[in-house]
């Protein structure tokens, strides 16, 4: 709709004129069950809508001004400003809600039909294909609660909430606040001022486990939090909510004692739901997760690390976020980076997860490192226009390359001064909105620093450095001199200050590669002299982010790059290791070391790998390795050297361990020859048995996975697989399945399906992209590219910006590696210059993401002559 894009100078000019003192929203939610519940769509031009009344009431501090509400919704029965009755027709124009001649003090009633999504946007209802029953969930972020109440849609628009909530008999209904039910209807107690896109409702017949935390705090007064946590009935025999419950009170506890400001909002609920576009959010007094997080087969403590790495990140956010929240989406790592390093900080400190900053370093920087190099890239404190770029700006650089940073900050500054300033933040700042400077401040004020410079250099510019050793050896084998050479791409030129620590490491006489010096120093410039390590033994590697103190690209001399390709597993230290392989790992991104000697480099040494989380990462980017940066005439000699040396690993892995289990997921990956697909199938049918190796339905469909794609499970075996497990897990691995197959046939439908249909639910949008591209296929998808640019520019303007961005990103035709394919981004771009900026970033992202591959590949290449 025309103004369903809110800019950043309209949502300053609305701040600048009206305060909003409190909501009362109504809804009557029984249109949910009954009708088509068969999954499809219906009749896409008559949507299933609910009724939804909001009372707003507000200030302006300019009687007789006009401004205006926000609401998406197909249709508005009434409109009341001030008891004066407004023409829908006139005043709403499918988005927004024109007010007109203000008084100083204002109510607006809003009787409007908003519709259930079926795009994980607004209202999202699902139907559980399991038993049929109906599943309600909100999400709003950024800017999706006008899809289910009327409202002023901005953070710093802060308002106290009142809902009440109609529901189908026999439903439980949650909101923030805590509720009751009265005469049929839900009532939930009043909100402390939180912003729209924090609200959240969720309704329907969840199994619910609940518990309790209770904290005396020093002057003797007694918190007492009531716990809940709900998922589908379907998901109750999986649903592990003691760990759940367990993680959330060490995490209750922790942020108490480093925050010294009592959880301000009542209960604490968490709701796993089902077609989740996110992994969580923060919803203060009800925090949703995508349901995955509640594992249905067996998993390794990888994925508990990262669950509870979520649950962290969340509740961090109901301190940096809810309870202070940022004006505008410009400062939203205000929240985000915020609660991306506080939740692996809570990880390390108050769970069994004491491992979590090597899963940080190795998983969350290498998403940071991806997106800084895109052309897209951007400083932290981003330039955020309007709402479709506030919704891209979820991405590495806010969160991940955020989180690095203050990491940095933690060490510039030290633990305590920062602390001591987020305690400070909270107090000054508790319920209100705030932008850069307000943080800076309170930083400035407990570390004594001037936070300016610091600032400019890392919130302030965007790019990645490099931080590359130079050692110089004196006649009797000593470094004479060793210096850190530091440098920045000419698209983002900035040298940055960094704190690291540089580690020397020999080999022991039993063969072991340990640190035996260590200097921590200060990089300034392009080139930094290391005197304190002048004299030292000649080492065999240099670290120069050891510890990973600092955000950076690792490079290494020749003679550390050559210890590692002989001797990277015999690295003593997991955190050292982690570092190395991320290192190595962007110099075969970078196109600076062939993708079949990473390959190479994970055969050798990954076996030893003892950190389960970064082996399951090695394989992610072993196989990226082999399908986008190696050369198209190695592509089949190194999937079959993957495909022998995972399952060798497989073979050789302690039964039932965790690594026999990431080995065999790695292995159905790699699988392509007639013998290895045999084998999967046999695993399937019960004719092949590894000792230890529990084949459960999440196992089977990984088997059937690859099955599909190369044309041994067909339409058939797959009916039946998903009888077996007719759930909406299932169905979703079906769909998946059904879409990877080899035929013409199947890559048009599932074409069609995604791009010319609406039927399918975003999770299944996803499912079959997911099966549309396979590695395997280049050929048959190849007639897609020319449709892809055909096609983009009317989805996203059809289609919600979730799904156009599913649909963009997912299709891009990136297997179609050629330099033709590239041309046709380019002049895509070019044509399109007038194209939705958000449109435009995306194809731009995936058209860098091309040229990389393209560059590695040439690379790769040259290895070939070795």
């Amino acid at each position: 709709m025309p103004g369903e894009n809110l800019s950043r100078d309209e949502a300053r000019e609305r701040a600048a004129l009206l305060s909003v003192d409190g909501y009362e929203v109504s809804l009557d939610l029984r249109s949910a069950v009954g009708g088509d519940d068969d999954g499809d769509a219906g009749n896409e031009s008559e949507p299933r809508t609910f009724r939804s009344v909001s009372v707003i009431r507000f200030r302006c501090n300019e009687p007789g001004a006009s401004s205006f509400a926000d609401l998406i919704a197909p249709a508005v029965t009434a409109v009341s400003l001030n008891g004066r009755d407004l023409d829908p027709s006139e005043v709403f124009d499918g988005s927004r809600i024109l007010l007109e001649d203000l008084a100083a003090d204002n109510e607006l009633v809003v009787d409007a039909q908003c519709a259930y999504s079926r795009t994980g946007e607004g209202m999202h209802r699902f139907v559980d294909p399991e038993d049929g029953e109906v599943y309600l969930y909100t999400q709003y972020e950024p800017a999706d609660s006008r899809r289910v109440f009327a409202n002023f849609e901005q953070p710093d628009l802060k308002a106290p909430f009142r809902f009440e909530v109609r529901a189908p008999e026999g439903w439980t209904v949650w909101s923030n606040g805590a509720g009751e039910l009265s005469d049929g209807t839900w009532r939930f107690a009043e909100t402390k001022p939180i912003s729209t896109y924090i609200t959240c409702v969720v309704a329907g017949p969840y199994h619910h486990v609940t518990d309790s935390y209770t904290r005396t705090f020093e002057d003797g007064t007694k918190l007492e939090i009531p716990l809940g946590a709900m998922c589908r009935k379907g998901l109750a025999p999986h649903f592990d909510a003691d760990d759940v419950f367990l993680v959330t009170k060490q995490g209750l506890d922790f942020f108490h004692d480093h925050f010294d400001y009592p959880y301000p909002f009542g209960k604490y609920d968490q709701a796993f739901v089902p077609e989740y576009n996110l992994g969580a959010m923060e919803n203060p007094g009800l925090v949703t997760f995508r349901e995955e997080y509640v594992f249905r087969g067996k998993v390794t403590q990888a994925s508990y690390e990262g669950r509870a790495n979520v649950i962290l990140h969340e509740m961090a956010h109901m301190w940096f976020g809810d309870l202070v929240t940022m004006e505008w989406w410009d400062d939203l790592w205000l929240k985000e980076s915020f609660a991306d390093f506080m939740g692996t900080f809570a990880n390390v400190g108050a769970t069994r997860f004491t491992d979590a900053w090597i899963t940080f370093a190795n998983r969350r920087k290498a998403w940071a490192y991806r997106a800084d190099q895109l052309p897209s890239t951007h400083p932290i404190t981003a330039d955020i226009r309007d709402l479709q770029d506030a919704k891209l700006n979820f991405d590495g650089i806010t969160y991940a390359k955020g989180a690095s940073v203050l990491k940095q900050l933690v060490a510039y500054v030290g633990q305590d001064a920062f602390l001591e300033a987020a305690r400070r933040y909270f107090k000054r700042n508790a319920y209100g909105n705030t932008r850069l400077g307000d943080l800076l401040s309170v930083l400035a004020e407990t570390s004594g620093r001037d936070m300016t410079a610091w600032a400019r250099s890392w919130l302030q510019t965007a790019g990645l450095n490099s931080l590359t050793p130079q050692v110089l050896l004196d006649t009797e084998g000593r470094v004479a001199e060793l210096a850190v050479i530091q440098e920045a791409p000419e698209a983002h030129p900035e040298l940055r200050p960094h704190r690291i620590a540089v580690g020397l490491y020999r080999r022991t006489p039993q063969g072991a590669l340990e640190r035996y010096a260590r200097v921590e120093t200060d990089v300034e410039g392009p080139r930094t002299v290391v005197a304190d390590l002048a004299g030292a033994e000649a080492p065999e590697l240099v670290l120069v982010n050891d510890d990973d103190l600092t955000y950076c690209k690792i490079r290494f001399d020749e003679t550390s790059l050559e210890t590692l390709r002989e001797h990277l597993s015999a690295l003593t230290d997991p955190l050292a290791r982690a570092l190395c392989w991320t290192a190595l790992w962007n110099l075969t991104r970078d196109g600076l070391l062939p993708a079949r000697d990473f390959a190479r480099l994970l055969l050798r040494h990954a076996g030893r790998e003892s950190d389960i989380g970064v082996l399951q990462i090695l394989h992610s980017w072993a196989q990226s390795a082999l399908v986008h940066y190696a050369a198209p005439e190695w592509r089949e000699t190194g999937g079959q050297l993957l495909a022998e040396g995972a399952l060798r690993e497989l073979r050789e892995a302690e039964p039932g361990s965790e690594h026999q289990l990431a080995w065999a997921r790695f292995f159905a990956n790699m699988a392509s020859a007639e013998t290895d697909l045999a084998l999967l199938k046999g695993l399937l049918d019960g004719t092949e048995v590894l000792e230890g190796l529990d084949v459960d339905q999440e196992l089977r469909w990984a088997f059937l996975g690859p099955l599909a794609a190369h044309g041994v499970a067909d339409e058939s075996v797959l009916a039946a697989e998903l009888a077996r497990d007719d759930t909406a897990s299932g169905k979703r691995h079906q769909v998946r399945c059904l879409a990877a197959r080899p035929s013409a046939a199947v890559k048009a439908q599932a074409w069609a399906q995604v791009v010319e249909s609406q039927a399918l639910s975003n999770a299944l949008v996803e499912a079959t992209i997911a099966g549309f591209g396979q590695p395997s296929q280049r050929e048959l998808t190849a007639p897609y590219a020319q449709k892809y640019f055909a096609a983009i520019e009317r989805v996203w303007r059809e289609r919600s910006i979730q799904i156009g961005m599913h649909v963009v990103q997912g299709l891009f035709p990136l297997l179609q590696d050629r330099q033709e394919t590239l041309d046709a981004a380019d002049a895509w771009l070019e044509a399109h210059r007038d194209a939705a900026p958000a449109l435009r970033r995306l194809v731009l992202e995936s058209r860098d993401d091309l040229a990389r591959a393209l560059r590695a590949q040439a690379c790769d290449a040259t290895a070939a002559d070795r």
